[in-house]
This record gives structure tokens, sequence and C-alpha cells, in this order.
């Protein structure tokens, strides 16, 4: 017998019933962004395998373990894009934003993003992400301004109880003693890491903090952690981050755990956490990446940024029982009977529309009883009913379905009654 064909695993259709919360986020995040100064880019779906394997890492789980990546027709190696950085930084290099006045705050939204793994609550195999990066200044007030876009995001979309974790991961000289230190911790373990530990020993042992297996968490529980081997330049620049958050009053935990996923990250690295989805409670995450630009081809310019996926952002939101905005409401349903009323209706429905007035009228031949119930549904403000008598009269009553108030209109000038 053949299979009725469902969505993918890990993939999920948005429904109308849901589509208006989207579209408030989406409201709401892109006003947000317009208060600070930033600009949407939009970049393509998929990227050549290599922007990832030099950008993400190649040590990485996402590059490891959760790429969608196939060979096209072409022989060349193509990427679902897993994450929304790498091709920011593609699109800012290839279009020479690099000419234009620094600092560039660059934004994406529902940005299709694909990784294989378990799905869960809000982690989907295909989400949407939103993100923002702002590129070009070193100042530790452009971290917390990055930050506290997030931090605002969440408060205006009614999302109160979650708490900000930060740390600092240093740069590539003080990384280098970290390094040192970590893998003469780590070298007591090596037998009993997982197998994809094992090969990140030597070439990047700080990704097996960021191991998802039990045992491989259980050994770097009291391992060297990063902010305890900061250079002069990297702890100055993280006190200056704290300061600035500090200065607006912005709660936060030192969280020296966080080293976050992706091989470009350094200095600052942030979480922001929830705790009412489960134990895999981030809902956002960022931090600075002061040397993907000059790592894929471009100049040495610092950055810094976030992303965030969408239905994550929706679960944390019913969770804490946001509220969403209720859905416009149709201002006018036609209600016709006979052949020349339903040509009328149709004329008048469109020219409703073109006017920026919601309308409607009945497109399944339904009875005129049929036709109110139906409007009803549609929670119509104002039904009109049109038939051959008031076609004959050039008069229909407007009746307001909130009260069942009616009033005699003419049918030449119903649609200026609708337009105060």
């Amino acid at each position: 017998m053949q299979k009725n064909i469902q969505a993918p695993k890990g993939t999920k259709d948005v429904l109308p019933a849901d589509s208006h919360k989207w579209h408030y986020i989406e409201k709401t995040i892109r006003e947000l962004c317009a208060l600070y100064g930033a600009h949407e880019l939009r970049t393509p779906i998929i990227e050549h395998t290599e922007l990832f394997l030099r950008g993400v890492g190649d040590t990485t789980d996402i590059v490891q373990k959760e790429m969608y990546t196939f060979e096209d027709k072409g022989g060349r190696s193509i990427t679902l894009k897993p994450e929304g950085t790498a091709g920011m930084v593609r699109a800012f290099i290839e279009n020479r934003l690099f000419n234009e006045p620094m600092p560039q705050k660059l934004y994406y939204l529902n940005s299709p993003t694909f990784r294989y793994e378990k799905p869960q609550a809000g982690r989907l195999r295909e989400h949407h992400q939103f993100g923002i990066e702002m590129v070009g200044s070193f100042a530790p007030e452009t971290d917390a301004e990055v930050i506290l876009l997030a931090l605002t995001l969440f408060k205006k979309l009614g999302v109160n109880d979650l708490m900000l974790h930060i740390n600092s991961i240093g740069c590539p000289e003080c990384r280098k003693d970290y390094n040192t230190a970590l893998r003469e911790y780590l070298s007591r373990y090596i037998g009993d890491m997982c197998e994809t530990c094992r090969s990140r020993f030597e070439k990047n042992p700080m990704r097996i903090i960021d191991c998802k297996e039990e045992r491989c968490k259980q050994i770097v529980k009291n391992a060297p952690r990063t902010i305890d081997y900061l250079c002069d330049s990297c702890r100055t620049h993280f006190e200056g981050v704290k300061a600035c958050l500090d200065a607006v009053g912005a709660n936060y935990v030192i969280d020296p755990d966080i080293v976050r996923g992706l091989d470009y990250y350094t200095g600052t690295v942030f979480e922001v956490i929830s705790n009412r989805i489960g134990a895999q409670g981030a809902v956002c995450a960022g931090g600075r990446y002061n040397g993907l630009i000059e790592e894929l081809g471009g100049q040495a310019l610092p950055a810094v940024g976030f992303g965030l996926g969408m239905e994550r952002l929706l679960a944390v939101m019913e969770a804490n029982e946001a509220a969403f905005p209720t859905e416009e409401r149709l201002t006018v349903y036609f209600a016709a009977f006979g052949d020349a009323a339903r040509k009328k209706a149709f004329a008048l429905t469109q020219e409703l529309r073109e006017k920026g007035v919601s309308a409607e009228f009945d497109h399944m031949d339904r009875s005129f009883k049929a036709q109110f119930k139906y409007a009803n549904k549609l929670d119509a403000k104002y039904t009109v009913a049109i038939g051959d008598e008031e076609l004959e009269r050039n008069l229909v009553k407007v009746k307001c379905m909130a009260d069942g108030e009616e009033q005699e209109v003419s049918l030449s000038f119903v649609c200026d009654y609708f337009m105060d």
C-alpha cells in the first residue's frame, strides 16, 4: 500500500493559525534592528562546503556530524547552510562592504538553517534563524550592544525569566598557553574519550570541552578553563564588556564552561539561557570572531554577533505565556444570492481591497444562510447581503456583527461606508 507523503523528520510546517505569530516576531525584530542602525543582508540557502570547513572549523560537531552536504551536477561540493555567520562574512567580502563606513551592522532574518541532529524542543533539522553581525570595531561597547539587542528583543516579546551567561575564550595568543594546559590535563584520559574527542586532542583540544557525550562531559568537569589563561589585552577587553553591562544594570553570570561550538569565536562568548524549555536551554548565543573575515580572504577586521532560532524563540515565548496580538479581523463579507448579485459582490470585494479594506465574498456557491455562517467563522466585522431586491432598490443593509445593528446604505456608495 502506498504511504502518504509526509514532511521529513525534523522539519515542520507553519500553519495559517500560527503564521501571525511569526509576523509579529519578524515585525518586532525589524523595528528593533532599525533602532540599532542595523540593515538586512540576505544570503543563499546553499554555499560551497569549503566556506564552512574554513569558517566553522573541520573539528566542530557541525562539520563532522551535522552538515547536509552533496555534490552538484558540476561536481562541486555544496552544503545547505548550517549557520548564518560564515555566509554573511562571505557576502561581506565578496560585495566589498568593507569599503562602507564602519562599523557595519548587518542582520539576517528567517534564514533557513540545516543541521542533522536529533530533533528536540525548538531544535529542528530545518529551522530558521535571526542573527546580527557588527563588523569593524574592537571596542567592548560593541560586544555589549550586541548582547543588549538580544536582551531587549526578549523583553519586547514578553520573555523575562532569562539569564545571560558570558565568558571569554581568549585570542590565538593566549589560547596557546591554554591549549598546552588543557592537553596536559586531558592526556591522562585519552583512552576514556569518545573517538571524535580523541581525534581533536592534538588539533583542537578546546572542542572537547563542547562534547555532548556524557563520558567526555565527566572528564572535562575539572579541566582548565579559558578565562584563567587570558592575556592582558583579552582580560582588559572582557572587563570592558562587563563594565558596559554593569552601566545599564544588565544581570549576568560569568560561565567558564561556555566555549561555543564553532572555531571562529575569539574573546567574548555568551548565551542567553531559559529554564523553561528543557535541558538545552540556550535560546540565543554568540560572541566575537575577530579572525574570521581574514581567514576567509578578507581584511583583518574584528566582528561580533549572535544567532537565535525562530522556532526556539517561539517555544520560549509560549513557555512564558507571552502575549501575541490577535490576527486582524476581516472587515466586510458580502453575502450574495443570484448571478447578478454575485457579480456585483465580486466587484465590490475587489474595489474595497484596492482601497486597503479587507473584504471577502462566497467562492463556494453556498446557500444564503450558509454564507452568513461562514461570515461568522471568518469573524467579519460587517456583513452586506446582496440579492435581486437590493440590486433593484440600489440599497443594502450593512450589519454590524458585534451588536447586530443594521444600517441601510446606498449600494452605489457602500464602499465609502467602510473607508472611515
